[in-house]
């Protein structure tokens, strides 16, 4: 429903979320179609940035009425305020209720969307946080709801949609993980999640190679042959358009990006490599096979530069105003 507000939640509070939150609402304070509310402390993120008018909401359809005059806050108090840079393990289960209630929020359709701020996991894990990330934590939380999940990583940075198929794991053990069914998995996550929030009718697909040149028919490795190319067959068979294997190092530049609308790499710095250098600030990550939207910024907490006012907030902006797109294409 596109009528309903983005939530954003609080992410790690000695971080850069206050600071570039307040960088967001200032740039988008005058899109009506990108309305958030923040999921925190109102007083933690006023002390932060004094100068920010920030109006305490009693619930999200509240959100609408003040988001072009001031932050909208669902106030959710800290058990302890802390410093900019500092973690405080105190605030650790707050940072997890929010996003727990932001995911409430998603399933009864009082929001379009959610935006998470960065997280800093050691903090969490003092709390009991016992998941990877952002990611498999929503997976878990739709799952509990009956709801099956298959996450899948897309980063979105100017007209590149990239898929890393394997991602946090050692690069020695990519061969080892790689395989036809993960790579057929989320190419058709990627090609209902492109039809659905992207409006793609018949999304083109590209995947690269894991070795140099493709693996060059053999002479340079077999996992093309023996992995990748039976997995685009099949899914040709099934009537994906898919492209591949290419070689990577000629897969993103502008002439090879107009041929596909996603490509799925077969590992993290494959995907990631390219984002960040056509948009080093303003990359996004999509969770893709979630039965909810949900974007992020494409970074970490900073605790290094919190309270600087030096971060840019230029990912936030990008997460939030995607976030909405997806949620108007989807309704």
């Amino acid at each position: 429903m596109t009528h309903q507000p983005i939530v954003l939640t609080s992410g790690e509070p000695a971080g850069i979320a206050p600071d570039i939150t307040a960088a967001a609402w200032q740039a988008l304070k005058g899109r009506a179609a990108s309305c958030f509310f923040l999921l925190g402390d109102a007083d933690y993120w006023q002390s932060r940035n004094p100068s920010l008018p920030v109006r305490r909401i009693q619930s999200p359809r509240e959100a609408k009425d003040v988001f072009a005059e001031a932050l909208p806050v669902l106030h959710r108090p800290l058990d302890a305020a802390p410093v900019a840079g500092k973690l405080h393990p105190a605030t650790a289960k707050q940072v997890i209720s929010a996003i727990d209630e932001a995911v409430s929020m998603a399933f009864d359709g009082t929001v379009s969307a959610i935006v998470t701020n960065p997280i800093q996991k050691e903090a969490l894990y003092t709390a009991g946080f016992r998941h990877q990330g952002h990611t498999d934590y929503l997976a878990h939380l739709a799952e509990t709801r009956g709801h099956k999940a298959q996450e899948v990583m897309m980063l979105v940075a100017a007209d590149l949609r990239a898929i890393p198929v394997t991602v946090h794991i050692p690069l020695s053990e990519v061969p080892k993980q790689l395989t036809g069914a993960s790579i057929m998995a989320q190419a058709s996550v990627a090609a209902e999640a492109l039809t659905r929030h992207f409006g793609i009718a018949q999304p083109r697909l590209a995947f690269t190679g894991l070795n140099p040149h493709a693996g060059e028919n053999g002479t340079m490795g077999t996992e093309e042959n023996a992995i990748i190319i039976p997995a685009l067959k099949e899914l040709a068979a099934q009537g994906y358009s898919v492209q591949g294997p290419l070689p990577a190092d000629t897969a993103f530049h502008p002439e090879a990006r107009a041929q596909y609308d996603a490509i799925l790499c077969m590992y993290h710095d494959q995907a990631l490599i390219p984002v960040k250098t056509l948009d080093f600030h303003g990359g996004v990550n999509v969770s893709l096979g979630l039965p909810f939207i949900r974007t992020s910024p494409d970074h970490g907490t900073a605790l290094s530069i919190a309270g600087t006012h030096t971060a840019n907030p230029k990912s936030l902006i990008a997460a939030l105003t995607l976030a909405a797109q997806m949620a108007k294409t989807a309704s």
